[in-house]
């Protein structure tokens, strides 16, 4: 009888744990996904304006992931857009800014355009990857935490490491405990992200 209890117990844990590993899959192809997605208008939009991004200070940027975070929330609340663009191309944006923030802090900004549209490229592959890799690290401590959120609850969580950012620019970057800009540019991105694959699914269902 003991043996059964044993056996019964270690085939559900293997059952769960095999559930979580095709969930935890299922996320990374997600993830992966969007990524994508944001980089393929990247390109689109370097082939347009060049390395332009490359002029924005740290502060001019910062203010730029506000008004798009901004501007999630506004229409979460109203429920309606008056120029006809939806939540979902604005957590695009927060990821491609997102990862321009990351570029510039490893780079410093620039008075003129200074690399070619294949140098930006790699630069945003490297930092997205980066991103890639710390959601897969997060994902599997938390397991799997950010599928119960809400997505305003991202756009919330958004800009409060957007205020976070204001106030350690403010300070020059002289903190005491707090993560460094880099690491609040890496958890827009993974929530913006995440926002990306839930209106995702949600437009899937509607359409199913």
């Amino acid at each position: 009888m003991n043996f059964s209890r044993f056996t019964i117990r270690y085939s559900l844990k293997i059952a769960t744990f095999a559930a979580d590993m095709i969930q935890f899959d299922k996320t990374n192809v997600q993830f992966e996904q969007a990524l994508a997605e944001c980089r393929a208008l990247f390109e689109k939009k370097l082939h347009d304006y060049k390395a332009s991004w490359r002029i924005l200070r740290p502060t001019a940027l910062t203010d730029q992931l506000f008004i798009k975070a901004k501007r999630i929330r506004s229409l979460e609340i109203k429920k309606e857009s008056l120029v006809g663009e939806g939540i979902r191309p604005e957590f695009i944006a927060l990821i491609n800014y997102g990862i321009v923030g990351l570029i510039q802090l490893a780079k410093g900004f620039a008075d003129t355009v200074d690399i070619n549209n294949a140098e930006a490229m790699a630069l945003y592959d490297k930092h997205a990857q980066e991103a890639l890799e710390l959601m897969k690290r997060k994902n599997h401590d938390y397991d799997e935490a950010w599928r119960g959120m809400r997505v305003s609850s991202y756009t919330d969580l958004i800009l409060t490491k957007i205020e976070r950012i204001k106030e350690i620019e403010n300070l020059q970057g002289e903190t005491l405990v707090s993560e460094g800009i880099d690491a609040n540019y890496m958890d827009i991105i993974n929530y913006a992200v995440f926002g990306v694959i839930k209106l995702s699914e949600e437009d899937d269902n509607a359409t199913a």
